[in-house]
Formats: C-alpha cells, structure tokens, sequence
C-alpha cells in the first residue's frame, strides 16, 4: 500500500466477540458485510497506522463480526478497541450511472444556477427519504437535499457541483 493514495474511513473497531481474536465492527457502508470485500485495511488510532488482513467475517443479528489474521484471543483484540478502518478509494467498485460515492462528492464547490459559489461539500447527512449535502461557504452553512429536483449536475472531473439552490434558503 502506498502512502500517496486517498484513503477512506469505512467504519471502526467497537468492540470484542468471544475469546478467539474477533472485533465488532461499527461499518460505514450500506450493507455492513461489503467491508469484507476489501482484502486489506488500515487501521488509524490517534495517527497510528497498522495494516491488516481480514482472515474471516460475518454478521450476526446486523452486526459485522471480523477476525484479522494475526489478532488470536480477547487481549489482543480488545487492545483493537478505537481503531478506524480505511480502505484505499481505488479500490472500490465502479459506482453506477448517476450514483457518487460519499469520500467523492466531499471536497467538491457547489455553485448555483446564477454561477454563485455557495461553498464546499463537508460532509453529507443521510435523512432516510434522501441524502443531504452539508455546505459551507461565505454564506453560511447550507443543507441542499442530494435530489434531482435539486442538484443539477455533478462534474467529478472538475470537482463541482450545480444546484438549484438559492442563497435565502
């Protein structure tokens, strides 16, 4: 793994389960168990890295159980406890048609349709009817809702953003 690739927080580490090295995870994607699609992960704790490899998984009443190789009793996997797991951005799947992936859109410059920058994308918020970009610039904080009605176009390339959106709103 290099140093020079963009790295993604996917979820972390909560907790133990049973004796034997596993970790309950707390994962950040849609389905819990597609954090096992990725063969190794960096785990970040106060800026201190470890690469692992997830030896085994499973989720059990909604939660992700993971064994990383290496990590064989409770000790060991409760000194675990904190740790973010990241995963490299080249390493996910190609999104679909008209789908964006979080880590993509954030960084990216909202302007509206008078070409008025309302800011950058620092973060998104999901409501459970949609996703909501949350944007701040010279004109405060905007929540715009991530909708067609609403959202224009996305230009990954150009990292920006077009909206129907006004600056009273």
């Amino acid at each position: 793994m290099t140093d020079t690739q963009q790295w993604v927080a996917m979820g972390y580490i909560k907790g133990v389960f049973g004796v034997k090295g596993w970790l309950k995870i707390a994962a950040g994607t849609e389905y819990a168990d597609s954090l096992l699609d990725y063969p190794e992960w960096r785990l970040n704790k106060n800026g201190q890295y470890r690469s692992v490899i997830p030896e085994a998984g499973k989720t059990a009443n909604g939660e992700l159980l993971v064994k990383l190789e290496g990590i064989d009793d409770r000790d060991e996997a409760f000194a675990m406890r904190g740790y973010t797991i990241e995963v490299p951005r080249e390493a996910f799947a190609p999104a679909e048609e008209g789908e964006y992936y979080w880590a993509d859109l954030v960084g990216m410059t909202v302007a509206n349709t008078e070409g008025i920058t309302l800011g950058t994308v620092k973060n998104l918020m999901e409501t459970g009817a949609h996703d909501v970009l949350v944007v701040e610039g010279g004109y405060g904080q905007k929540l715009i809702p991530f909708v067609s009605q609403y959202i224009l176009a996305v230009d990954t390339e150009n990292k920006t953003i077009t909206a129907d959106w006004g600056l009273d709103y």
